[in-house]
């Protein structure tokens, strides 16, 4: 693997639940693609190639273990090579792996693997860039739940691949505590003291959604977890951070680039959330040239 990326992360994030919607995933995309009637009508079942995957680009690559899971979806029974690690920067013309096999089963999957590829190792390469720009603060970059439907785990993977962290995975994880709960409950001190009355043995970790100082300070006062600093410029931030204890993270989030980015993290939360790194990020240019075998 490469030198900063564990060689468990693809097993140790893809379990339980993680695992069933991915798996689920390469079902969907494999039958919403049909049977590929073109090249069962031209090649014979006999009939053997070898495909390269090649980076038209220069990219992160992330995905490389799904290979293997679309292929074994697919019934094919196949021989692969890696030429290069998960998380590895590359440059455009490399080959990054080598599959040989039924040329029908190569050619039913050769989009379903791009597609995942690609998806995935724009996601690494756009994150990294982000990761890049804060590299001279303490702030640590977080992903949002801003992500397509069905592909919230690769996509989440795909940014642990380019160096981020996570935010939370799904509702459950953490109480996020925004507009509509707090008009709702008439406040953000009765809004929290709502959630530790319905969880009173494990209430998970809340963090709540604020715009100006005295929601900040109400916030403080509330004993949360997290304080989300919501489209704050650069001074009310920076006024609301002064105003927060050690005991409370701090989370910027609203309209970042890759243009502000860097001016945020000097200002000095504990997080940035950023959504742009799951959907805007434009997906890596790679391409798969199949040979027959003689």
């Amino acid at each position: 693997m490469s030198a900063s990326l564990p060689d468990s992360l693809f097993d140790t994030f893809f379990q339980a639940e993680a695992k069933l919607f991915l798996l689920a995933g390469i079902r969907i995309s494999l039958s919403e693609d049909g049977k590929d009637l073109t090249s069962l009508g031209i090649f014979e079942d006999s009939d053997l190639a070898v495909a390269h995957i090649v980076a038209k680009e220069d990219c992160i690559v992330a995905g490389l273990p799904l290979i293997a899971l679309i292929l074994e979806f697919a019934g094919c029974e196949f021989q692969h090579m890696l030429n290069v690690d998960e998380g590895d920067r590359v440059s455009a013309g490399t080959m990054l792996a080598a599959i040989q096999g039924p040329a029908t089963h190569l050619l039913r999957t050769e989009r379903v693997i791009l597609n995942y590829l690609g998806h995935m190792s724009g996601i690494a390469s756009l994150t990294a860039r982000y990761v890049a720009a804060l590299k001279d603060s303490r702030t640590t970059l977080l992903d949002t739940r801003k992500t397509l439907p069905g592909l919230r785990y690769p996509e989440k993977y795909a940014v642990l691949v380019g160096g981020a962290k996570n935010h939370r995975l799904n509702l459950s994880e953490m109480l996020m505590v925004k507009d509509n709960h707090i008009d709702r409950a008439g406040g953000i001190a009765l809004a929290v003291a709502k959630l530790r009355q319905a969880y009173p043995d494990h209430c998970p970790p809340i963090e709540v959604e604020c715009r100006t100082l005295a929601e900040v300070d109400e916030a403080v006062a509330a004993k949360v977890s997290r304080i989300m600093l919501d489209n704050m410029d650069l001074a009310l931030m920076r006024e609301s951070l002064a105003r927060i204890p050690a005991g409370i993270e701090t989370e910027a989030s609203g309209n970042v680039t890759l243009e502000n980015i860097a001016e945020i993290g000097a200002v000095g939360p504990d997080f940035v959330s950023v959504g742009r790194i799951t959907h805007s990020a434009p997906a890596a240019d790679l391409s798969m040239r199949i040979q027959p075998l003689e």
